[in-house]
């Protein structure tokens, strides 16, 4: 637990050698393995799961819930893999295993209940984004919005005292985390959350998304359409929990103008579909609801408390 003086540079290379990152579960490791195979199906998934009772519990649990609304108890793994998606509980799988090695660092006003609450809206309206940008599989680009500000606690319990000044120099919102970190640093938490995830060898499909989460500008310049980036870095834009007003709402709404150029998209809508998700998701990663939700943010006056 160190702080860092203004103007001193920290190489985020020897910084994530030193730090100790904690090891993915085996199971986890397993299922990345067998993902390797595009001919795996639920009968070579599904024992990796079941070998782990916990992660079999939270999976059906995960099926179970009202965000996928079956009419039926789904009580094995096999057919839960078969009705949701191997790519689904994948991912699933994934997600649950980086929350349980996340610390819960004491670093000022640091809370990591709002972090997964800001994740789970992100990730949600990464997958509404991803689908209006044409993505056929939108997973992808929930779980690399989910992830995203994976190394945020990390980082806060690295250097607890540094990141206790630059969550507050976040001023509600009205400065970005990551240009605060890029002025610190000469990095930010979504390049040391990318080589987070390729330490870990997660897919390329969430560490390239998680990379470039706080690069919107460069991805909407570049001649490559990127649709999971695009939509993962947008969520990004979204408030955090903890801020009452939302101060980058106009910045918002222009970019999500460019990145849904051309296509039919109400953002009023949209946002009331995420905040509907949320309803039906927290219970399974056990998250509380924000006070407020986005739709209410949204046609607040820009900036305003009430």
């Amino acid at each position: 637990m160190v702080s860092t003086a203004p103007g001193a540079k920290i190489d985020l290379n020897q910084l994530l050698a030193s730090s100790q990152l904690p090891a993915l579960p085996q199971s986890a490791i397993r299922i990345l393995e067998l993902s390797k195979d595009p001919d795996n199906g639920p009968v070579e998934f599904a024992p990796s799961i079941e070998a782990d009772p916990g992660l079999a519990s939270q999976v059906l649990r995960f099926v179970n819930s009202s965000y996928f609304g079956f009419s039926r108890e789904i009580s094995s793994v096999k057919l839960a893999l078969t009705l949701v998606g191997v790519r689904t509980i994948k991912n699933f799988t994934l997600w649950s295993a980086v929350f349980s090695l996340m610390p819960n660092p004491r670093c000022g006003i640091f809370d990591i209940r709002s972090l997964w609450q800001d994740s789970l809206r992100r990730a949600l309206f990464a997958r509404e984004a991803g689908k209006l940008l044409g993505l056929k599989e939108s997973d992808e680009a929930f779980a690399a919005a989910l992830l995203q500000d994976m190394a945020v606690p990390l980082l806060a319990k690295e250097f607890s005292d540094t990141y206790a000044e630059l969550l507050v120099g976040r001023q509600h919102g009205e400065s970005r985390l990551s240009d605060l970190e890029g002025a610190r640093f000469d990095w930010n938490h979504a390049h040391a959350a990318a080589q987070i995830a390729r330490h870990w060898n997660l897919p390329e499909e969430l560490a390239g998304p998680i990379e470039s989460h706080a690069s919107l500008d460069t991805l909407l310049e570049s001649d490559r359409l990127q649709p999971a980036h695009l939509a993962v870095a947008l969520s990004a834009l979204l408030p955090a929990v903890v801020d009452n007003a939302w101060p980058e709402q106009a910045q918002f709404e222009s970019y999500a103008g460019r990145v849904f150029a051309n296509r039919e998209y109400d953002l009023c809508d949209l946002l009331g579909v995420v905040d509907a998700g949320f309803v039906d998701f927290a219970p399974v990663l056990q998250i509380a609801s924000p006070t407020r939700t986005l739709r209410q943010l949204l046609e607040s006056p820009a900036g305003s408390d009430a």
